[in-house]
């Protein structure tokens, strides 16, 4: 074979070294990583065709070593080509006998499919088993945390199961909804659909504790107000203690600054005590729950009506002030205490649940309730005692709600209405008292036996006795009579019931001040005073003496009671001097009782002097003193040292000169009487005995000499008669020396009737025996 002749190759850029690493690789992998390699380099078209024309060359040498190793070792070739051939043989043979382990494979490898399609089928089986398992033990735990929060409830836990139930929805039911098993998306569905009603139950079930929490609260209201009650009870006491220790304490009241700190050392909870405890904790516990349900402002909807409900059931239909049992106020006043206490301590324990304003408006509610009751049973009432007894309850009520921070004006106001009740009971009871006193009294003076029963006598009276007690002798007599001190001893307890009102609390003392005032006036006036003067109308001149001696006891007791009333009004009340209409009036009907004693006297003198017998134109001169004067100067000597004896010196002297006026005055109208026409100088020294004897009396008495002024009438007109002149009546200068006090008018008439001779008027004109002017 001829040597082919050698191509002809340009030069372009050297890619031999570049050839060498693209044919070097074992591997077309490599070969292909190699071939991209120079490629990269090769970016241009020319050095595309550089590259291409470098492996063109590259197989032309391949190619020519070739034919040169054909050509030089052709025997080699020939010996090689015959291996081949025989190696072909074997191969054929060998190809046969992978023909046969093919087919013996081929069924070996059927049968380990089958093998295999059954492992296959086993581990989806068992992996079947193992997503089930997972999904049951997933679908467990989402069971086991919703039995676990009704075991909660079941224990009453209720918090801790609405907070599993976030655990649960946030832990189990979210993570199971986001994953693969179908089963577990399921349940969770059905378990995230049951949350709600899980959550209502516990809702429910909370608020079934708190309304059982309720109740009990409701029923031990009362005794709770009981035990406010009583702690209030003893702060009283103590503050007592502290006033009678320091007066100055007195200036301050329960539930002032003052009295708080001095209180201290004896703190007390009313809510948790020996004797009570109140447990909040069912309340807070449901206002929790609520809260984190988000539903605050159903749960405040709700319990607010059913603590309006429990109010309602709190407060009876009626009340009875006359019995002490469960429908009384005291049993009233300690459910609103109770009841109340608990709505303030939810209010600072819970203000997101009870506003002030649902505090205030419950409360006004059921003080208004209170007071209506209150008004409405009052009709029955008819002891001021009870009435007494029920104001230190609504006192007691008062001070202890006023501690707890609750309005008690409408409180103070109704005490005003219950003061004037009581005002009025007190006035009817000691009115029917001042007039049995007043209408069973003897009107007699009071005759003390010992001198115990002095003692007792002058305490209770407004009477300064003259004598110390150790200076009197048993039994004695006192001026009045038994109704004084009786009457005293009802003014005295009257003043102590009205101040009785004002204890504890009452924060309107001036009402009291004036309302006393005017009651006891009404009562000095009405029930004793007008009695008295009623009385006056009695014929009995010992009973209008002691009438008297009474109305002048009691104008000093009102003078008394003046001052009394003075000292012991309130701060609060008007300055100034305080006055009793009763004093006037005692003062004006002493007067009154005065002017009866001297209607009295001077009708017994006219009777006496009525009696009287002068024969005016007798014969003879009488030698004894008439039985009419003799009667008249035992009566007038008899009622002042009997009847008259106890009256003021003053009055009994006024009573004795008007009498002898009166006296002398009806004597000397004896011979005036147009029934005498003639009157001789027998008659006229009859008269001028009786007279005689009169003024004998008169001389024997106290102040005889200015009692005889009343009878220089009688006498001068008297020694007129039997003067032997006359005309000196009719002489101006005359007269007034001898008879001033005779009658101008009187003189000429009784002359006339006496004398026989004629005599001149005092006009001049001169007058005949026989009356006919001359």
């Amino acid at each position: 074979m001829a040597k082919p002749l050698p191509r002809r190759t340009l030069v372009y850029e050297d890619y031999g070294s570049a050839v060498d690493q693209i044919i070097s690789p074992s591997s077309d992998s490599e070969f292909i990583d190699q071939l991209i390699h120079v490629l990269k380099d090769a970016a241009s078209t020319e050095r595309t065709a550089t590259l291409l024309q470098s492996l063109g060359e590259y197989s032309d040498d391949r190619e020519a070593d070739i034919e040169r190793i054909g050509l030089t070792r052709h025997e080699e070739f020939l010996r090689s080509v015959n291996q081949l051939q025989s190696i072909r043989e074997e191969t054929v043979l060998l190809t046969d006998e992978i023909l046969k382990l093919n087919q013996s494979i081929q069924s070996s490898t059927e049968i380990l499919a089958e093998q295999k399609q059954a492992l296959v089928n086993t581990r989806a089986i068992r992996q079947n088993i193992t997503d089930a398992s997972d999904a049951l033990r997933g679908s467990l735990n989402i069971l086991h945390a919703v039995n676990q929060t009704h075991d909660l409830i079941r224990k009453k836990k209720y918090y801790a199961a609405l907070k599993s139930l976030d655990d649960l929805q946030n832990e189990h039911i979210i993570p199971t909804v986001q994953n693969k098993y179908a089963t577990q998306q399921r349940l969770a569905d059905i378990i995230q659909k049951s949350i709600p009603a899980s959550q209502k139950v516990i809702s429910e079930a909370v608020m079934t504790d708190l309304n059982t929490w309720l109740f009990r609260i409701r029923e031990t209201s009362q005794f709770l107000g009981e035990v406010a009650f009583y702690h209030t009870e003893l702060r009283r006491t103590r503050q007592r203690k502290r006033v009678e220790d320091d007066k100055f304490m007195a200036n301050f009241k329960l539930n002032s600054a003052i009295e708080l700190v001095s209180d201290e050392a004896e703190e007390f909870d009313v809510l948790d005590n020996d004797e009570l405890q109140v447990d909040f904790t069912p309340l807070f516990e449901c206002l929790h729950i609520y809260e984190a349900l988000g539903q605050i402002d159903k749960f405040r909807a709700e319990y607010s009506a059913t603590r309006r409900q429990q109010k309602d059931l709190l407060l009876p239909v009626a009340v009875s002030l006359l019995e002490d049992d469960e429908l009384s106020l005291s049993s009233l006043l300690e459910g609103i205490t109770g009841f109340a206490i608990i709505e303030k301590a939810t209010m600072r324990r819970a203000p997101q649940l009870r506003s002030a304003v649902d505090v205030e408006e419950l409360w006004d509610s059921m003080c208004q309730a209170a007071v209506n009751l209150t008004s409405k049973a009052l009709n029955d009432v008819t002891d001021a005692e009870v009435l007494l007894k029920i104001k230190g309850f609504i006192s007691l009520f008062i001070q202890t709600m006023e501690g707890w921070g609750y309005s008690v004006a409408m409180l103070d106001n109704f005490l005003l209405t219950l003061f004037n009740k009581y005002a009025e009971l007190l006035k009817r009871r000691f009115s029917e008292d001042f007039q049995e006193i007043v209408s069973t009294d003897d009107y007699m003076p009071m005759t003390i036996q010992s001198p115990e029963e002095y003692e007792k006598v002058v305490n209770v009276s407004w009477f300064s006795p003259e004598k110390p007690t150790h200076e009197l002798s048993f039994p004695c007599v006192l001026p009045f009579s038994q109704m004084y001190p009786l009457c005293c001893i009802d003014i005295r307890n009257f003043l102590n019931q009205f101040y009785f009102f004002s204890d504890d609390h009452f924060q309107h003392p001036n009402v009291i001040d004036e309302t006393l005032r005017k009651a006891l006036d009404e009562l000095l006036v009405d029930k004793v005073c007008k009695s008295l003067v009623e009385r006056l109308s009695s014929q009995y001149l010992g009973q209008i003496v002691q009438i008297l001696i009474n109305l002048e006891h009691f104008e000093i007791a009102c003078h008394e009671l003046e001052q009394l009333l003075i000292r012991a009004r309130s701060s609060t009340s008007a300055g100034g001097p305080v006055t009793l209409e009763a004093t006037e009036q005692f003062r004006s009907n002493k007067k009154t009782a005065e002017k009866r004693i001297f209607e009295l006297v001077n009708s017994k003198i006219d009777d006496l002097v009525d009696t009287a017998e002068y024969d005016w134109l007798a014969a003879t001169v009488a030698s004894e003193t008439s039985n009419y004067m003799q009667t008249l100067t035992t009566y007038l000597a008899n009622i002042m040292n009997s009847t008259l004896l106890g009256l003021p010196r003053e009055i009994k002297e006024l009573i004795y000169f008007d009498a002898l006026s009166h006296a002398a005055n009806k004597i000397l109208a004896l011979p005036l009487s147009p029934e005498v026409k003639h009157i001789n100088p027998n008659g006229v020294a009859a008269l001028a005995n009786d007279v005689q004897y009169l003024t004998g009396f008169v001389d024997r008495l106290e102040n005889g000499a200015m009692l005889k002024e009343n009878l220089d009438e009688l006498q001068q007109t008297i020694n007129l008669m039997q003067s032997d002149n006359h005309d000196e009546f009719f002489d101006i200068s005359t007269r007034n020396k001898k008879y001033g006090r005779v009658d101008a008018m009187n003189g000429p008439i009784l002359l006339e009737k006496y004398g026989n001779v004629t005599f001149a008027h005092l006009d001049g004109t001169r007058v005949e025996p026989n009356g006919r002017p001359g």
